[in-house]
């Protein structure tokens, strides 16, 4: 299985690099919006900005996902790979762990800076803590809702079905977090529609011909 995620993992290289880089860009880019307010942080002043870059990121995870698949298909790595002692289930298990790995190494490094932040400028109020959770909690679900969605349209032959079906989620996520906002709600309404799509792709995957 180690094996199978290391591949995954160099073949798909771009993507864990372009999430370093982009936390590390907000990463700074939060520190200084921090550093330049007065005594406490006016964190209305960021939710103009979060909306754009969180439907890009959202976007490319979706790409992401939707690269994997699409490679797939037409490098028939899965038909080579089968050929080994290894399922089709053990291929899509390493597939989705590198996205999970990936979208880990984004949010858990804004996690902690954010944190430090909040202890730094803000009064020890305890909600704080389940602020941060609640938030981060909805983000990670709404990046693998994303991911998930771009496996199972990936693996449509058709460019224009993954294309399009990005973009429904993302207007679909963005006014739903919005109009829920934080908390368990989001987060259960998250997990089962990921849930759906991941035993879909799923189906998809282990039934198609190679």
């Amino acid at each position: 299985m180690f094996t199978l995620i290391k591949r995954e993992i160099q073949d798909h290289f771009l993507y864990l690099i372009g999430s370093v880089v982009l936390t590390a860009i907000l990463i700074v880019a939060l520190t200084t919006f921090a550093f330049h307010q007065d005594t406490r942080i006016d964190w209305d002043d960021l939710i103009a900005p979060i909306i754009p870059i969180a439907i890009l990121i959202m976007l490319g995870f979706c790409a992401m996902g939707v690269s994997q698949m699409y490679a797939d298909r037409n490098r028939r790595i899965s038909a080579f790979v089968s050929t080994l002692p290894v399922t089709r289930t053990h291929i899509l298990f390493a597939r989705i762990a590198t996205g999970i790995i990936t979208i880990l190494i984004l949010l858990i490094p804004l996690i902690v800076t954010t944190a430090i932040l909040i202890r730094w400028f803000e009064p020890p109020i305890p909600m704080y803590a389940g602020i941060i959770f609640d938030i981060s909690l909805t983000a990670f679900l709404m990046m693998l809702a994303c991911y998930c969605i771009g496996l199972l349209t990936g693996w449509n032959p058709s460019k224009v079905i993954p294309t399009f079906g990005a973009l429904v989620l993302t207007c679909i996520l963005v006014p739903l977090v919005i109009i829920k906002g934080f908390g368990w709600e989001i987060a259960m309404i998250l997990s089962v529609f990921i849930a759906a799509l991941l035993i879909r792709t799923w189906q998809t995957f282990t039934s198609a011909s190679l």
